[in-house]
């Protein structure tokens, strides 16, 4: 208590500096899958221009090279396929590496009854074991070194479900799964886990369904805000998740999904 007899009330001080200070990944090393396109390149681009040396893994060569001539000097490739193994032991074999952003994955939108065998392989491939494979060989580089990120492209389908869409949520809620489970075990080593489940977005994927007036209006009239979020949008939660501002947060799910999920 004061002279007066009235009590004080003791602070913390708070350090505005790092509060503001914008996302810093100097002398990181990025991995990111599916970086030749739409939301992988985003957050390929994003990483390096703060500071990360990224190592975008896709298919297409052509893709990544576009991606290289904007990031000069930042930014190297892996001509990969991510359904194959190769790719798993090229990553358990890094000396380092800090951010993995698992970014690869695909959707083919159809009734249930019309899913064939080929799809639910495909599809499954793609969006659930791929992305596990990857988790997982990064975290053996991650438990090696002590530290790191691993940063899982979920989607608002994984957390509802939808017409048409049974198959992609089914996948996108075991990567969900995925990342509450590997955040609780990988924790006490130091290593943080989230995932970023993004609502409708532009990219070259989703255009050809927006071609599609009725449904391009039932996602719009769906999306709170009222229209369809950009790679931007998705990029900078990614790049929020990576950083030090977000030093306290695992096992979450951020969803970049304009309040979709929040009727």
């Amino acid at each position: 208590m004061d002279q007066c007899g009235e009590l004080e009330i003791m602070t913390d001080s708070v350090d505005v500096k790092t509060l503001t200070a914008p996302p810093s990944f100097t002398g990181k090393t990025a991995l990111v899958t599916g970086a030749g396109k739409g939301l992988g390149r985003a957050c390929a681009l994003g990483l390096a221009a703060a500071g990360a040396r990224v190592i975008g893994v896709a298919r297409t060569e052509g893709d990544l090279k576009e991606v290289q001539s904007s990031a000069v000097g930042k930014f190297d490739y892996w001509v990969e396929d991510v359904i194959e193994d190769r790719l798993y032991k090229r990553i358990e074999e890094m000396d380092h590496l800090d951010i993995l952003v698992g970014c690869a994955g695909g959707n083919k939108p159809e009734p249930v009854t019309d899913i064939t065998t080929e799809t639910l392989d495909w599809m499954l491939g793609l969006n659930v074991r791929a992305i596990f494979r990857a988790s997982q060989s990064a975290a053996k580089v991650m438990l090696r070194q002590g530290s790191g990120i691993i940063i899982n492209m979920s989607s608002q389908m994984g957390h509802i479900g939808a017409p048409n869409r049974t198959l992609y949520c089914t996948t996108k809620h075991a990567v969900e799964g995925l990342t509450k489970a590997l955040a609780v075990e990988l924790a006490p080593q130091g290593i943080r886990v989230n995932a970023v489940a993004p609502t409708f977005i532009d990219t070259p994927m989703t255009r050809p369904m927006f071609e599609n007036e009725e449904f391009k209006k039932t996602v719009e009239n769906n999306i709170a805000l009222g229209h369809v979020g950009t790679i931007e949008d998705v990029a900078a939660a990614v790049m929020f998740l990576a950083s030090e501002n977000a030093a306290m947060v695992t096992g979450e799910s951020l969803k970049v999904d304009g309040g979709w999920t929040a009727w």
